[in-house]
């Protein structure tokens, strides 16, 4: 215990003898310590063997009695003490609140002692400590904050591994690896069933709203979501309760990111996540760069099996829409707008002119045009399909929008 030091060496000589004799008392304190330490909390003696917490109390209140009566000049053991101990503790696992309780109740005895013990019944020596208690309880603050300032650095470099070593359990399991017992570390780590639905989000990297630094499972829209920033992507592995669907994935994320993202199917466990995040993967291939949803796979799988094979969508393009790339761009677009819009109207030609601002005729006229330039017909199922894809393929490599 440090702080201000006496102010003549007449009240130092007559302090430091007041506190050899506690010394001499120092087993009797450090048992009546103990002691109201458990009457405050049974967690004491659950961190610590007694033998351990005997020792350790008994050093920490020599060298705080000590240090009450040093020469100004001493260096300051009881804060490095201090230190040494609030890094233990924060290891142990103690609440900081208790460390804290434990000094301040150890200041409360030791100052106790002194105001009663024989020297402090002598007239002389009471009006020292008096003098002496402003120093002496800003030692016991001082102690308290050194042991605190140790335990939160402790726990926050603890935290720290602890976070990293959830973020590799993770990574790993997005990565579709399958190391033994990696399902149930994770589980275990993030607090998460190892089996049960789960389905993965993936979002462009500027999407940033739902993002936790650390892995750690957030309630987001009744459903628990874990984020994982990417270089070219954010990862959101969710899990499912027994009545949520995917459905209800994409409702949230509506509104609350401005997209696109990609949504997996669901699967059944942990162990699934590397599969599913490269389903989520494609999904997101299949957003154009203008559009603002996030999607579910299972709901544009024609438009993924074209992105998933880029070649042979290319030839697709070629072969449908050779003519027509021949156009004057502004045409061209025209034409491609008219045949996505007709389709989203479902072949529509009344619904698709009042979105495009034409005449009915105008959507019929375009139509036929596109039919001479693809030497295809949209009434025949096969041609339209080719037709489908190829615009989707057409606009997902670049080409331009239609829309």
């Amino acid at each position: 215990m440090g702080g201000r030091r006496p102010r003549t060496g007449h009240d130092w000589m007559l302090l430091a003898e007041s506190c050899g004799a506690l010394l001499e008392r120092l087993p009797e304190l450090v048992d009546q310590h103990l002691r109201q330490l458990a009457e405050h909390s049974p967690v004491y003696a659950q961190v610590l063997p007694h033998d351990q917490q005997w020792r350790e109390a008994e050093t920490a209140m020599r060298i705080g009695i000590e240090t009450i009566s040093a020469p100004r000049d001493s260096p300051r053991r009881d804060l490095e003490h201090a230190e040494q101990a609030g890094r233990r503790r924060a290891l142990q696992g103690l609440p900081l609140e208790l460390l804290v309780h434990a000094y301040r109740a150890a200041g409360y005895l030791v100052w106790d002692a002194l105001m009663e013990g024989p020297v402090g019944r002598e007239p002389e020596r009471l009006a020292v400590l008096m003098r002496s208690a402003t120093m002496v309880w800003s030692a016991v603050d001082a102690q308290t904050v050194a042991a605190s300032e140790a335990y939160r650095s402790t726990e926050r470099e603890l935290r720290r591994r602890t976070d990293e070593q959830l973020q590799a359990l993770l990574d790993a399991l997005l990565e579709g690896q399958e190391a033994p017992g990696l399902a149930a570390r994770a589980a275990a780590g993030l607090d998460l069933p190892e089996q049960g639905p789960y389905a993965v989000v993936v979002l462009r990297p500027e999407r940033r709203d739902l993002r936790e630094a650390v892995p750690r499972p957030v309630q987001s829209g009744g459903l628990r979501f874990i984020w994982r920033m990417r270089a070219d992507c954010e990862i959101g592995v969710v899990a499912l309760g027994a009545d949520q669907d995917l459905d209800q994935v994409v409702r949230m994320l509506h509104g609350r990111c401005s997209g696109p993202g990609g949504v997996s199917p669901v699967v059944a466990g942990l162990g699934e996540l590397g599969r599913a995040r490269r389903l989520a993967e494609l999904a997101l291939r299949t957003c154009t760069p203008d559009m603002t949803e996030v999607v579910r796979l299972d709901q544009r799988m024609p438009t993924a099996l074209v992105v998933s094979q880029p070649e042979l969508a290319g030839r697709l393009v070629g072969d449908v829409f050779g003519a027509l790339l021949e156009l004057e761009p502004a045409d061209r677009a025209v034409l491609l707008e008219t045949l996505d819009v007709w389709l989203l109207c479902e072949g529509s030609a009344g619904r698709a002119a009042g979105r495009l601002y034409c005449h009915r005729n105008t959507v019929f006229n375009r139509l036929r045009r596109l039919e001479q330039l693809t030497s295809r017909s949209l009434a025949r199922p096969r041609d339209l399909i080719e037709m489908t894809l190829a615009l989707d393929a057409y606009r997902l490599s670049g080409g331009g929008t239609a829309g």
